[in-house]
């Protein structure tokens, strides 16, 4: 996935209200930023960290320019705009790259399923083969060295392994798909001191049959790309 127009750097100052940010710009102007990263963002949003943004061409937008990356003080890269993981994941599956996903013929996205009235990031379909169900999420807390989900109690996310959980137990292949989106994160666990439910939830996922896979991104402020496969640790 690349990046165009290019993003522009600016020093942040603080988020607020979940969805704002205010920066400065190396011209000395301050600008408020959209947010679409509703979660914590802990260790994401550090004042003095550089943020990358992008504008948008819609001349309706109260906020034109949105948070993307963040570049922390320690050197690491980090995507905040949750949006960007299922781009990134469809463009991982359609070029070939996660290989436990090949060989389907047809994507379709925010398919709606399941008892709980949920929709499904992606549903991979193909002649003879399972469907194929996968939820995507995206990681970027950082602590103590190694790479955790959720940052914050995640009621969504425990309904989605519920119902993962019974896509398998009905004979459908179900994943869960982690998008490390933090350039520090080498390895992924449930955050247990966290969310405890979902911790749990996601060892009884696995142990009904939902595949639990991990690939960490490549970023830089000319693009992403699912790069490699990491380990989750239950």
């Amino acid at each position: 996935m690349d990046y165009f127009p290019a993003l522009q750097p600016a020093r942040l100052i603080k988020r607020y209200k979940r969805f704002l940010a205010d920066v400065v710009t190396p011209q000395g102007d301050t600008l408020t930023l959209h947010c679409a990263n509703t979660g914590a963002m802990t260790g994401c949003a550090t004042p003095g960290d550089t943020v990358w943004y992008s504008t948008s061409a819609s001349t309706t937008r109260k906020y034109p320019h949105s948070w993307e990356l963040t570049e922390t003080q320690q050197g690491d890269w980090i995507c905040v705009n949750t949006l960007r993981a299922n781009t990134l994941v469809r463009e991982a599956i359609e070029a070939g790259v996660i290989a436990e996903l090949a060989g389907y013929s047809t994507l379709q996205a925010e398919v709606k399923y399941g008892a709980e009235r949920s929709r499904i990031d992606f549903l991979l379909q193909a002649e003879k083969r399972r469907n194929c169900y996968i939820e995507v999420k995206s990681v970027t807390l950082l602590q103590q060295g190694k790479g955790y989900f959720p940052d914050a109690v995640t009621v969504r996310g425990q309904k989605h392994l519920r119902e993962l959980a019974k896509i398998a137990a009905e004979g459908e292949r179900a994943v869960l798909f982690f998008a490390v989106l933090h350039t520090g994160i080498e390895d992924v666990s449930p955050a247990r001191h966290i969310d405890t439910q979902y911790a749990e939830l996601l060892v009884q996922a696995q142990q009904s049959g939902v595949e639990i896979l991990c690939y960490k991104a490549q970023l830089s402020p000319a693009g992403l790309t699912l790069k490699k496969s990491l380990v989750v640790e239950l």
